[in-house]
């Protein structure tokens, strides 16, 4: 609030600061410090939110030894922090000695790094040292030099000064974590036909199964018509839809698919050729479902 010009006896016009009719009722020095106050502790806050994006900044090392920055995607309106291996984020990868891991998911690591810690230091009955961890998360960043990220684990360097006091070695002042690297997407498990290796199946096409979603959809909303008593009468829905009764009926067939078979639909794991010609009027048992398309039950 102490930072409008009005109370100094100005105003802001179109991006411009002119003179008010106001009297001033604060002393333009007064004004100024107020100001350059508020602007330093935003500017502290922004610079200390943006280093709290990503709690491993300048930890992480590929196993080529090549610095991992943080990087982030936007996918739908949604951020997705990664840390990148240098080479691969500037397009160098096939000039330089590119490490084993090219980029990680930073909540993923960032978290068996946190937690991994905290357990090496509670072993060793380290209290001071954890409940300054548990308060705050960038206290790790004086415990640790360096994360080298192999394919099957982190090498987590700790200081000298948090490392085992026993003994001077470097493997004592070292903290191994198994770690795999997460799949970039979850493998879809088809619903397998009978008699059919999990090799030879493949999901039903994008289109046909954005048309079965659909129709689906459709289908549980005309039987909700029907139920709910908007439309008294099939034919009535018929009239209003412009579509004969055989068109509805088989429509509204698909509302009694089985859970399991509507939840493949949606996740595209039914298996090529099952489309809204297959699925349509089908038995009223659940388990008959699955035996009728020649599939597996769940």
């Amino acid at each position: 609030m102490l930072s409008n010009h009005f109370y100094i006896g100005e105003v802001k016009y179109k991006n411009e600061i002119l003179p008010g009719e106001q009297p001033p009722i604060m002393d333009r020095a007064l004004f100024e410090a107020v100001r350059q106050k508020s602007l330093a502790q935003w500017s502290h806050r922004t610079i200390v939110r943006n280093k709290s994006d990503h709690l491993l900044t300048g930890l992480l090392f590929d196993d080529a030894g090549h610095r991992m920055v943080p990087t982030h995607a936007t996918k739908a309106g949604i951020r997705y922090r990664y840390y990148v291996s240098a080479p691969f984020l500037h397009g160098e990868a096939k000039t330089a000695s590119a490490g084993s891991i090219s980029r990680v998911p930073a909540a993923d690591i960032e978290d068996i790094v946190r937690k991994s810690i905290k357990e090496h230091l509670a072993a060793r009955q380290d209290s001071s040292i954890t409940n300054a961890v548990r308060l705050e998360d960038r206290d790790l960043t004086h415990l640790i030099t360096e994360i080298v990220v192999r394919v099957d684990r982190l090498v987590v360097r700790l200081k000298s000064g948090h490392a085992d006091e026993t003994s001077d070695a470097p493997e004592n002042q070292s903290l191994t974590i198994p770690w795999q690297k997460p799949p970039s997407r979850k493998s879809r498990q088809i619903l397998l036909p009978h008699n059919v290796s999990r090799s030879e199946v493949r999901p039903e096409q994008f289109e046909r199964r954005a048309r079965l979603v659909s129709a689906i959809a459709r289908g549980r909303r005309w039987l909700d018509d029907v139920i709910s008593g908007r439309v008294t009468t099939v034919a009535q829905l018929c009239t209003r839809l412009r579509c004969s009764v055989r068109q509805v009926n088989m429509t509204i067939s698909l509302a009694f698919l089985a859970p399991n078979l509507v939840k493949a639909a949606v996740e595209g794991r039914l298996p090529r050729g099952i489309g809204v010609e297959r699925l349509r009027d089908p038995p009223t048992e659940w388990s008959r479902q699955f035996e009728a398309l020649g599939l597996n039950p769940e």
